[in-house]
């Protein structure tokens, strides 16, 4: 049973309440971009301790024994899902050719390319530009606040997860009414999304002597780069791989 959005990210409201009067006493040698260190190391250890016992186990075999294909069309679904909000948040950010970009590529992809099964949108020279509503409000001058450890989710700030908890009220598989076809769909895009970071995990594991200060460095300056990049240069990161 996947756990609840809504209910994650109101119970992740109460802790940073809670961790924010526990904050207080971190001393003079807390992270400014980190007062919440020690409720989000907790939600880490958790989260570790989630991901050990049955998200990475479930997320290798699935890799293992799935087809490339197969995989390529599972991504290509839920990328073709992600351009809807894509397309929202260029509209929201006043980026025309970016939000036509993504309204075409989902069009083609959902009638052409079989619900997004296979990116023909791609092969037609459609650029796809990842954007998220985190990284409009950051484009429109909200701060990030804290750096934030979401239950399951993971890395955040307070400003990306009231962008999430947007998103995810207006998530397309949460609309559909057939109840198993909808939870096997949430149970898929989570295995496929933790299968395409099984090496990054690996790497991270090897690399990192304090895996949650490094997870922390590298979320918030990428978060960073991004907001800059839409504000400085007036486009979106392609892909959002950058």
């Amino acid at each position: 049973m996947r756990p609840d959005r809504g209910h994650i990210l109101r119970w992740t409201a109460s802790l940073v309440m809670t961790g924010t009067l526990a904050a207080c006493a971190t001393g003079p040698d807390a992270n400014p971009r980190d007062p919440l260190e020690p409720m989000n190391r907790s939600v880490t250890q958790f989260n570790d301790a989630v991901d050990g016992a049955l998200l990475k186990p479930v997320a290798t075999v699935y890799q293992e024994i799935t087809p490339d294909p197969v995989r390529t069309g599972v991504n290509n679904f839920f990328d073709n899902l992600r351009d809807v909000w894509s397309f929202i948040n260029a509209s929201l950010q006043l980026r025309p050719r970016e939000a036509a970009e993504n309204f075409l590529r989902f069009n083609v992809n959902t009638f052409f390319g079989v619900a997004g099964i296979f990116d023909v949108a791609s092969e037609m020279g459609l650029e796809r530009t990842r954007l998220d509503f985190g990284q409009t409000l950051g484009r429109w001058g909200v701060p990030s606040g804290p750096y934030l450890v979401l239950p399951i989710f993971g890395p955040s700030t307070v400003r990306d997860a009231a962008g999430f908890s947007i998103e995810s009220s207006g998530d397309l598989v949460q609309g559909l009414s057939n109840v198993p076809t909808r939870n096997s769909l949430y149970v898929l895009r989570a295995v496929e999304t933790r299968a395409n970071l099984l090496r990054a995990t690996t790497l991270l594991e090897g690399a990192a002597l304090d895996k949650y200060s490094f997870t922390r460095e590298l979320y918030l300056q990428r978060r960073e780069s991004q907001i800059e990049d839409l504000i400085d240069k007036g486009i979106g990161l392609k892909d959002g791989s950058e």
